[in-house]
């Protein structure tokens, strides 16, 4: 390169310099300027040496990523200090404690978590991004700015892409759509969202991209005039009434066209809101702030007819992203829907913004802070999280783009929950441990099934009680990550307690038949019961299917040296892997399948045209000839089957036979002692393995009644059971109901 080349190059990076301290969201003290200044001379010397793909000098980058951090972001000094220096402890000798020693420790922790997160690296290509986002996440328990960093340096790297080879593209555009774009959208940046998107639509599917951004520019001119038509009309009203604002029409996104026409089946001829109208205007305070947008939109349907059902109100409850709008949807000339957004300078900024406005807006905020506890929930998950990155990020996503509803706690209080949320996912959003607790809920005052679905505006009283305890059942009750995280943690932990009473009650049977329980012996007992890990022996034990008979057998099997002779000789057959005994899991053998709610055993036949194996996701159909046939869910036929013939589709699933559950119900008689109903149904909580399903007790004339039916691991738990409540005061008789 040339002196001269040189040169300009210098004055244009000086010229970009100057622009990112103009462009600031932020007002800058001249010690902002000078830690900035000192950060850009860092990373100007540690990138010297270095060009981009495209040619030009690597310090552009930091540079722009900085702008996008300072102007599109809104961060400060800290993070444009952070951005600018971003990529310099990963590619040159510069160290997280030089950064440390030159800046300070919060600088220097930032560049530190961006370092950390270019460093993953997994075995498996499926997992790269779901296990980069999982690493990125965890540095939410150091600074969010971290990621708001991560996404700026994503954004510019999407907009200079174009001489990369298409393969690289084509990955860092679905990484970006699969991860960076719903996270942008959680965190408020709905621009950068927006161009995250349509830069990954842009790669991914580079056809149908610019097929949308031609036709939108063929159609523009007319689109533009559509919308003047309404504006026009608008303004002279809004002027009338002297209100301060603007107005400016505004494209729809590329992608969110496409994925309107993708929704909807439908031509881009036919979407017909692909323009839409906003109001921004001036509130000098935040009473009159409201009072206004209503204003605004008494003008607007003054003159357009609106679709009731497509008013959203997100100023009385803000979306959990800060979001607050007054969106209206009103039929336009030529019988068009158009979508008005209203909007103050306030909410506009947090719109554009998002999570920087937030802080200097906020004024203790009463209601919950949605970008606060998401970021809070989001810390638990990951510190609870044992599912596997992939598992993580979809139960993540899950939470991303869920669309909201609004309920009321029973003292007013406003939380918002994904659509599709139950009653049960309500409990644990209040805490965790009311959600464990959780004996029942009421929805407006009536008494509803756990996995009762909620609307907005259900008012929902949680019932709790301190001897209840979470069932595997309750992971079928919930739809967010939270909840089903949370029941996950719990059913392990009381899995742990059954198998610690099961290692002792292994020792103990086994001394008696003269057999020390040591790592060999859990080894042969593993191979012999034909399981995979310790904790599987453990967990049986403890649940008492593996019974005395069973280990008399193992113990005359041991000892009789001939066999063993021989089965050292003849060829073994594959046993668990020694790595794998010692596994801190219990394995499922998916070797039974049963139907409906009740799950029932019942006769059936494999179907032919998927081939379901056990641990399939399935379901059952009947057929007129042929009994119940099993289908994946996935099977070709299965769409098919379920809207011309639902009537005959039955629950159907895979279980453990092992760890299946049986009902019993037992009838109670005694004396009508104070306390006796209370003391019985401790005994029965107390015993881990056990679940009441329904209980009837009644007292008369001093003799009481009682009919419980549990839930049930195998018979050996239930004889304890009885024994356990024979022993109560008052008890006289306990015995089975066999007729149901």
């Amino acid at each position: 390169m040339t002196e001269i080349d040189l040169e300009a190059e210098n004055k244009a990076i000086a010229k970009e310099y100057k622009e990112l301290l103009r462009i600031s969201y932020q007002t800058l003290s001249e010690e902002d300027k000078k830690l900035i200044r000192k950060a850009f001379d860092v990373a100007v010397d540690a990138h010297k040496d270095q060009r981009r793909k495209s040619g030009e000098a690597y310090i552009f980058h930091p540079i722009a990523v900085a702008k996008i951090v300072a102007a599109e972001i809104g961060l400060g000094a800290t993070s444009i200090a952070a951005a600018l220096m971003h990529d310099v402890v990963e590619d040159t000798d510069t160290t997280v404690e030089d950064i440390e020693r030159m800046f300070n420790p919060k600088i220097a922790k930032i560049v530190d978590g961006l370092t950390k997160m270019a460093k993953v690296k997994t075995d498996q290509e499926i997992s790269i991004q779901a296990e980069n986002f999982r690493k990125m996440l965890l540095t939410l328990h150091d600074d969010v700015r971290v990621i708001l960093i991560k996404i700026a340096d994503r954004l510019h790297n999407m907009q200079t892409m174009g001489s990369m080879a298409d393969y690289k593209q084509a990955k860092i555009a679905s990484e970006t759509l699969y991860i960076y774009a719903p996270l942008a959208h959680r965190l408020g940046l709905y621009n950068i969202k927006t161009q995250l998107e349509d830069l990954g639509l842009k790669y991914t599917e580079p056809v149908v991209y610019n097929d949308i951004v031609g036709k939108m520019k063929e159609t523009k001119e007319e689109q533009m005039q559509y919308i003047k038509s309404i504006s026009d009309v608008l303004q002279q009203s809004l002027d009338e009434e002297g209100i301060d604002y603007t107005m400016k029409g505004r494209p729809k996104s590329v992608y969110s066209i496409r994925r309107k026409m993708l929704a909807q089946g439908v031509t881009f001829d036919e979407v017909y809101d692909k323009f839409a109208l906003r109001i921004i205007y001036k509130s000098d305070n935040q009473h009159d702030e409201k009072f206004l947008a209503w204003k605004i939109y008494s003008i607007v349907t003054d003159h357009y007819r609106p679709s009731p059902s497509r008013l959203r109100d997100w100023i009385s409850s803000p979306k959990s992203t800060g979001y607050e709008a007054l969106h209206i949807t009103v039929m336009g000339p030529k019988g068009r829907w158009v979508e008005i957004q209203v909007r103050s300078e306030r909410m506009d900024e947090i719109a554009e913004k998002g999570y920087a406005a937030h802080y200097k807006y906020k004024q203790g905020a009463t209601e919950e802070n949605s970008l606060d506890v998401w970021l809070n929930q989001l810390r638990e998950a990951l510190e609870n999280s044992e599912s596997n990155a992939v598992d993580f990020v979809e139960d993540f996503k899950l939470n991303l783009y869920a669309k909201e509803i609004y309920v009321f706690t029973p003292k007013g209080e406003i939380k918002s929950l994904p659509k599709g949320a139950t009653a049960l996912d309500f409990a644990f959003s209040i805490h965790s441990e009311i959600g464990i607790k959780t004996r029942g809920t009421r929805v407006n005052g009536k008494l509803v099934p756990l996995n009762h679905v909620l609307n907005s505006g259900d008012q929902i009283e949680v019932i709790t009680s301190p001897n209840q305890k979470p069932t595997a059942h309750w992971l079928e009750y919930v739809s967010t990550s939270r909840a089903r995280n949370k029941i996950k943690n719990v059913l392990n932990e009381s899995t742990k307690k059954i198998a610690e009473d099961g290692k002792e009650i292994l020792t103990r049977k086994l001394r008696h038949l003269k057999i020390t329980l040591n790592e060999q012996t859990v080894n042969e007992l593993v191979n012999y019961f034909k399981l995979q890990t310790s904790l599987d022996l453990f967990y049986r034990a403890g649940l008492g299917t593996i019974d005395n008979q069973k280990l008399k057998d193992f113990a005359a099997q041991k000892s009789n040296t001939l066999m063993n002779f021989f089965k050292k000789t003849i060829k073994r057959s594959p046993s668990a892997q020694p790595e794998h005994i010692h596994r801190e899991e219990i394995s499922k053998n998916y070797d039974l399948l049963v139907f409906g709610a009740e799950q029932d055993k019942l006769d059936y036949k494999l179907s032919t045209c998927c081939h379901p194996i056990p641990g399939d996701e399935v379901f059952g159909f009947v057929t007129i000839n042929e009994g119940i046939k099993v289908h994946r869910k996935d099977c070709p036929n299965a769409i098919s089957m379920q809207s011309n013939f639902a009537y005959r589709i039955i629950q159907a699933k895979w279980i453990d036979s092992s760890q299946e559950e049986f009902k019993a119900t037992l009838k109670i008689t005694g004396m009508d002692t104070l306390g006796l109903t209370n003391e019985l149904t401790k005994v029965i909580s107390n015993q881990m393995t056990v679940n009441i399903q329904s209980i009837s007790l009644s007292g008369e004339a001093g003799l009481f009644n009682g009919q419980v039916t549990v839930v049930v691991p195998n018979n050996i738990i239930l004889k304890k059971l009885i024994d356990n409540i024979k022993k109560i005061d008052g008890v006289d008789k306990v015995t089975r109901v066999t007729n149901g």
